[in-house]
């Protein structure tokens, strides 16, 4: 296996690797210890079955399953178990959502930067995404490295931030687009939960920012002032020096770290053409900060 920089500061890509395949502990090795290095790796025409990308995935831990699809009855979901994301613009009868589709707007706020499953108590650790279908033009992904990000702020700065507790739900998310419709019964899967700002990665050490558009307000705070500086924030993590573009080809595979990296989709043209993506992420392994007793995620 080779892993060949992408970017001057984190993502690699990798050949001489068939992850379709089981892999010994020293492979699984390897590619955790990419991961530790860059933060995201891109494993080109890499052809998985659900059921193949299920099991790569399981290398790492073990599945999330996705709040979309826990929110949704089983006739909804295209794809069937809750496990796999299914980052597409179709219905479940194979055709292209309807501009108004509750679906499509809910994922909408996948153009907004964020990180996968923090508004659970765990958060997610790694994710991978595998293309199926791509559109022509649009639809990529953009990753931000949070290290760097976190790395390039002044000391009066990190001092300021070091001890800060943020609140997320994906209804903070959602509602910058103005969605709020999540159905009957699950009031309790959007409440806010609790994460520290600043994390320290357990084998490299670095901190980095622990930022997303699920990001409320930070704990004793007025609101409008924690969103202003969270935004402030995550403008200096999203500069172009501490980013990277991904464009999609059919049989890509992209894993990130959740804990190090933000990310999110770019328009295209989803009422023309079908973009058709699958993901799977591995749950995280501990809570960064005591949760309220009203905030607990269920």
């Amino acid at each position: 296996m080779r892993i060949t920089a992408l970017n001057p500061r984190f993502v690699g890509e990798v050949s001489d690797i068939d992850i379709s395949l089981t892999l010994s502990s020293d492979a699984v090795a390897a590619i955790e210890a990419g991961m530790d290095r860059y933060a995201v790796l891109v494993f080109p025409g890499q052809e998985l079955t659900d059921e193949r990308q299920f099991a790569y995935s399981r290398n790492f831990g073990e599945l999330e399953a996705t709040l979309i699809g826990q929110m949704s009855k089983p006739a909804e979901r295209r794809l069937g178990p809750v496990e796999i994301g299914d980052i597409s613009n179709l219905d479940p009868a194979g055709g292209l959502r309807a501009r108004d589709d509750s679906r499509r707007m809910y994922s909408l706020g996948n153009r907004l930067w964020h990180s996968d499953a923090s508004f659970r108590a765990n958060g997610a650790g790694y994710s991978l995404l595998s293309a199926r279908v791509v559109p022509d033009s649009g639809g990529n992904t953009e990753f931000a490295d949070t290290r760097a990000a976190y790395d390039a702020l002044d000391d009066k700065t990190k001092n300021a931030i070091e001890e800060f507790v943020t609140e997320h739900s994906i209804a903070f998310s959602r509602g910058e687009l103005g969605f709020s419709d999540y159905g009957p019964g699950n009031e309790g899967k959007v409440r806010p939960v609790r994460h520290r700002l600043v994390r320290t990665h357990p084998v490299s050490g670095r901190k980095s920012l622990y930022l997303s558009a699920h990001i409320g307000t930070i704990v004793g705070w007025p609101m409008p002032e924690a969103r202003a500086f969270i935004r402030d924030l995550t403008e200096h993590a999203t500069q172009p020096e501490f980013v990277h573009a991904h464009r999609w080809r059919v049989d890509d595979r992209v894993m990130w770290d959740n804990r190090t990296t933000m990310h999110r989709v770019r328009r295209f043209r989803d009422l023309q053409e079908v973009r058709d993506l699958r993901r799977t992420s591995i749950k995280g392994t501990g809570v960064t900060a005591p949760q309220a007793p009203a905030l607990a995620a269920e």
